[in-house]
């Protein structure tokens, strides 16, 4: 085999830009005999009904420069700089006292941190960057939630006092329900079925927050920009149900979980320019009233 021929007296010589990303001699060579295994598929006649495989529970993708998945990687970047974009024109503006401003910056802390995440685990696939990203990306999804009810209902505001308590105690559920998660993942049962069906559910109540919210608001304001958050529902939606497709990746590049990603970039940008017009919506609001 392989790993018999060339690793065995430990003589193998890895190229610099392989062993910088961790490739050993045993990772290489189940990465390239997937690819040989791979092209005799392909190639031969008559044609297989399947002929690319999965191996490790994963499609064989063609490695650029030592990265495992590069569509992947590529297009978590496109999303990290959506959110550093997005959370800079927060910042620029929304002004400093507006109560929401800091929380919409945590957004944007929380999702760079998920995809810089994403980018390290697609780059190379180890146990520890998987936990990495799973855990950043149910962080991500978890601040979404978190955020959500504070936006809709205000707990932000001081007044009535009912508020405040409402705020920290959901404040408290969000950090114990996060932490249970993880501590499950963890301790428990390292279980992709729980992780996934987790994820969806509070995208999914998250979504229906902001699709009726969506609906109150351009009632009241009679604006297209009210209506953006029921449109970038439906939008994520969509490019969720990418993940649904699972198809070998194109020219051993492109696949179903990289196109969702990429399809997250647009509603990322779409997003902030949301956030950033509800709340010069409202400042201007109060000062017509003063």
């Amino acid at each position: 085999t392989c790993i018999e021929r060339n690793c065995g007296r430990g003589d193998a010589v890895i190229p610099v830009h392989l062993r910088l990303l961790f490739w050993t001699c045993r990772s290489n060579c189940d990465h390239v005999c997937q690819h040989i295994i791979t092209d005799q598929r392909v190639a031969r006649d008559p044609p297989m009904l399947s002929p690319i495989l999965q191996y490790h529970g994963k499609w064989p993708f063609l490695r650029i420069m030592g990265v495992q998945e590069p569509c992947s990687v590529l297009f978590s970047l496109f999303n990290l700089l959506a959110h550093q974009r997005g959370m800079s024109q927060i910042k620029e503006r929304i002004p400093t006292d507006y109560p929401l401003k800091r929380y919409y910056i945590w957004f944007g802390y929380v999702g760079m941190a998920s995809w810089v995440s994403s980018m390290i685990f697609h780059t190379r696939d180890f146990p520890i960057t998987e936990k990495l990203d799973y855990f950043a990306a149910g962080a991500s999804v978890l601040y979404g939630l978190y955020y959500t009810p504070i936006r809709i209902f205000r707990l932000d505001q001081p007044k009535p006092p009912v508020k405040a308590t409402l705020l920290r105690l959901w404040t408290l559920v969000c950090v114990l329900m996060y932490i249970a998660h993880v501590s499950y993942l963890t301790i428990w049962s390292w279980d992709y079925t729980y992780n996934m069906a987790a994820n969806v559910a509070i995208g999914v109540v998250q979504n229906i927050l902001w699709s009726f919210f969506s609906v109150k608001r351009y009632q009241k304001l009679k604006k297209p920009w009210a209506a953006w958050p029921g449109m970038i529902v439906a939008w994520i939606i969509l490019a969720m149900s990418l993940e649904l497709l699972d198809f070998a990746p194109v020219r051993g590049l492109l696949d179903a979980h990289s196109l969702w990603h990429l399809g997250t970039v647009g509603p990322t940008i779409w997003w902030y320019n949301f956030l950033i017009k509800d709340a010069q919506e409202e400042i201007a609001g109060k000062r017509l009233r003063a």
